[in-house]
């Protein structure tokens, strides 16, 4: 009976739940606009997002269609390898590959940026499979091998990652991230990779399957992903439990969205990817005229900075809940020029309405993300 006793409280010490604190950088789209570069960039690379609801999967290589991360600024720092070496990674709620770039990659996105070395690491093994991965803005190509990898203070022994070999192109270049940590599912996982969440669960290395993320606003610290955990000082407005449409993405379904009780899109339902790597709301373009015409603002979604505050709420209702979005929320004001922080998604498919709710969206409410009930709970932020 001791024994037995004694066992429970190992397996009970080792399983628990571990925060990574987020760091808000600056945004590659601020970093592009300061080098004079931004506007050439955006003639240079076209963007699609709404192919993030289409990736195409091949053996031992993929294609995986991803969003815009001009706007990305949350960021937090994991490790690799034994000893460890550090690297910086978007906790990315929508992709579910781990990569980082490696010293077998010479492209300038690379060589500016941190690189594993495999050489350096007493616990890595290699592959022979390869993986590529096509952004709408850029790519990366390279092999999968194992290795430890730290994530706050857990370790995942033999997680399979990828190793960048070529980053072509200047989009990486500017990036203040390293590489993507993906938190979505298996079932979209470039080269079937295992994602690190699932092998935190499967070796029972966090106390419940899920984990949860506060996204700070404006310039305050303290955002974070609490992996094996729900931190109830954040929650105590109550949890709205909604239900996932599909074990893919985060992927949920909308009833309606309103503006003034009166419903302006998503009329007959629609579905939402609840992403930590988009930083706005993703439209389709009918749906953003008519929320651009609700709120009686411009085409271009340009509104006076002065005039932001007695714009009304953008209200979500999903699964018998209403989520409203201020406008304290939705309005994105940089040096002084006030814009809306929504973006076109574009036509809608024959599958009808498809949305993006990025960071805009989740900064207003605690979000977590239940692998063992699938299911995402939404907690309204004071």
């Amino acid at each position: 009976m001791k024994l037995l006793l004694l066992l429970g409280l190992v397996a009970l010490a080792q399983c628990h739940s571990s925060r990574v604190y987020l760091k808000k950088m600056k945004s590659l789209r601020k970093q592009l606009k300061e080098h004079g570069l931004l506007e050439r960039f955006l003639k240079q690379y076209s963007y699609k997002p709404s192919s993030k609801f289409n990736p195409v999967l091949k053996d031992s290589s993929a294609y995986e269609s991803m969003k815009n991360y001009l706007d990305v600024e949350y960021y937090g720092t994991i490790s690799i390898g034994t000893p460890a070496q550090d690297f910086t990674v978007i906790f990315d709620t929508g992709s579910s590959n781990l990569w980082v770039p490696s010293v077998y990659c010479y492209s300038e996105a690379c060589t500016n940026h941190k690189r594993f070395n495999p050489a350096d690491s007493s616990t890595y093994q290699s592959t022979n499979e390869s993986v590529y991965i096509a952004y709408g803005t850029g790519s990366m190509s390279g092999i999968l091998g194992y290795d430890t990898v730290r994530v706050s203070s857990i370790d995942i022994k033999n997680q399979i990652f990828g190793l960048s070999e070529s980053e072509p192109g200047t989009f990486f270049y500017y990036c203040p991230f390293d590489g993507i940590l993906g938190l979505a599912f298996p079932s979209i996982s470039s080269s079937g990779a295992t994602p690190v969440f699932d092998n935190m669960m499967s070796e029972d290395l966090v106390a419940e399957d899920l984990f949860s993320v506060y996204l700070s606003k404006d310039e305050e610290s303290g955002s974070f992903v609490l992996f094996g955990g729900i931190d109830s000082s954040y929650t105590t407005n109550g949890i709205s439990w909604i239900p996932l449409s599909a074990e893919t993405y985060w992927q949920i379904t909308m009833e309606k969205v309103a503006v003034d009780d009166e419903s302006v899109a998503c009329s007959s339902t629609c579905q939402a990817i609840v992403d930590t790597g988009t930083s706005l709301l993703a439209v389709p373009n009918d749906a953003l005229s008519n929320i651009y015409s609700a709120l009686g603002v411009s085409d271009d979604g340009v509104v006076s900075c002065s005039d932001a505050s007695s714009l009304p709420d953008v209200v979500f209702h999903i699964n018998g809940y209403s989520f409203p979005l201020p406008a304290s929320a939705y309005v994105v004001e940089e040096d002084g020029y006030c814009t809306l922080g929504f973006e076109d998604l574009g036509t809608p498919t024959e599958d009808g309405e498809q949305w993006i709710l990025g960071d805009v969206f989740i900064r207003e409410y605690y979000v977590i993300f239940d692998r063992a009930n699938d299911k995402v709970g939404l907690s309204r932020l004071s």
